[in-house]
């Protein structure tokens, strides 16, 4: 049986693995060298900069969802960004992220929920809107320092 838990700091080993599937499966670059050493802060200091959910499969991490808390300008309200949301392949089509998804929704709660996912990403394009999340397509930017 999976459980939705949250992250503890042995988990991370196996979190910075599914970290870099993700980053393989998004087409991204790989994890940058000391990423858990600058996660675990994140992570684990009380209270934490970046939230984290996983789902563990009789001990075996089998996906995770992390997020954080934001403000929105225009609606002059706080918000939830859903930095990711991944799932092992083996544990695709099981539930689990719909599982994780209503976890954060959850320990979050009446926030509104935002996120983004490569436009190339159909099948989690289809899996948000069964979800009842509705697209605002804009483009993503990023400005190296």
């Amino acid at each position: 049986m999976t459980i939705i838990r949250p992250v503890r700091p042995g988990d991370l080993p196996e979190l910075l693995a599914l970290i870099a599937d993700h980053a393989s499966y998004e087409r991204a670059a790989p994890p940058p060298p000391g990423l858990g050493e600058r996660l675990t802060p994140a992570l684990f200091a009380d209270p934490p900069k970046l939230r984290c959910l996983v789902a563990d499969d009789a001990g075996t991490l089998a996906g995770y969802a992390t997020w954080t808390r934001d403000f929105a300008t225009w609606t002059g309200r706080p918000y939830t960004h859903l930095d990711c949301l991944y799932l092992a392949a083996t544990h695709r089509g099981q539930g689990l992220g719909t599982r994780l998804l209503d976890a954060v929704r959850a320990a979050t709660g009446a926030d509104d929920l935002q996120w983004q996912t490569p436009a190339w990403n159909t099948d989690a394009q289809r899996f948000y809107e069964r979800q009842g999340a509705h697209p605002a397509p804009k483009i993503r930017y990023t400005l190296p320092h």
